[in-house]
């Protein structure tokens, strides 16, 4: 009888352990709208399945494609949702926050859940000529799916919305200048360069830090961060990689300056305390003084397409 009493009490323990762990099931109501809180993020990754790294490439391929365009993406990565229909989530994220133009109905949701193994795209009417659902799911099966496959979120990703951007118009609903000189053609091919190359470098960098040092496979995956120290304002961060391919443990240590106005999301443009050193240094920070965006009321029908892998 005790016996049997002290195994029901180890498995009561035992499920009460688990518990915590079981990965929040979302409703579209409880995914973080990161773009309403700054206009230059478009990725929400609460449960952090994508790096800040990739979403930081992500956000700055994305803000440049409303700034050109007027498309506006929502790209959202969780490990659940609730009901498990990804098609009706991802419809149902891009219906209720009017993403896209009002009018135009040129938004598109990517929406990745890692519990359910899927990735699915929705677009709005206003996308479904250009972005039609043989090409999302071309898109998925050639960029997404090899990554998906070996549980490489940020490379799926990040493959997926390059592609995406790549087959969008280049000028669709893009404000109209009022004049046109020679300062805003210098503007424009600057910020052009900017877009193309700096997302490109960080990509590289990206690649560069997953690389093993023992085995050179690029399987390095974060298992670890933490703050190991702390002296006048100056963290000592050492970060844990263990290589997918051969085992071998990477150990990082970074000095972060707490006052340090990237590490902080401060102010400064497109690219310090934005998308590419605020998401850096901050992690999960919103970028400091960048206010927040707003989605048009966009409108979205049945297209798009979905994946399992």
């Amino acid at each position: 009888m005790k016996r049997l009493t002290f195994i029901g009490l180890w498995c009561c323990l035992c499920v009460w352990c688990c518990l915590p762990l079981a990965a929040k099931e979302y409703t579209v109501k409880e995914i973080p709208m990161v773009h309403l809180q700054n206009k230059m993020r478009y990725v929400s990754n609460p449960d952090r399945v994508l790096s800040d790294h990739a979403v930081a490439v992500m956000d700055t391929m994305l803000y440049a494609l409303e700034q050109q365009t007027g498309i506006q993406v929502l790209a959202v990565a969780v490990e659940q949702i609730a009901g498990g229909d990804c098609f009706e989530f991802a419809y149902q994220l891009g219906r209720t926050n009017g993403v896209g133009q009002k009018g135009k109905d040129n938004g598109l949701v990517v929406l990745l859940v890692t519990g359910e193994r899927c990735i699915q795209f929705a677009t709005g009417y206003g996308l479904e000529g250009i972005l039609p659902d043989a090409l999302c799911k071309r898109i998925q099966d050639r960029y997404m799916l090899p990554a998906f496959g070996k549980g490489d979120w940020d490379e799926g990703m990040v493959a997926g919305i390059q592609a995406v951007r790549q087959v969008l118009p280049d000028e669709e609903g893009a404000p109209t200048p009022a004049e046109e000189n020679s300062d805003n053609v210098l503007l424009l091919v600057a910020l052009a360069f900017c877009f193309a190359g700096v997302p490109i470098l960080l990509w590289f960098t990206i690649r560069q830090r997953r690389k093993c040092p023992k085995c050179r496979h690029y399987k390095l995956r974060q298992v670890s961060s933490r703050t190991v120290s702390r002296i006048a304002g100056i963290r000592t961060v050492e970060t844990v990689y263990r290589c997918a391919h051969c085992g071998y443990i990477h150990r990082v240590q970074e000095q972060k300056d707490d006052n340090d106005l990237g590490h902080r999301g401060g102010g400064g443009g497109p690219f310090i305390g934005g998308p590419f050193f605020g998401g850096f240094g901050g992690g999960r920070g919103s970028g400091g003084s960048f206010g927040g965006g707003s989605f048009g009321g966009g409108d979205f029908g049945g297209g798009g397409a979905g994946s399992r892998f």
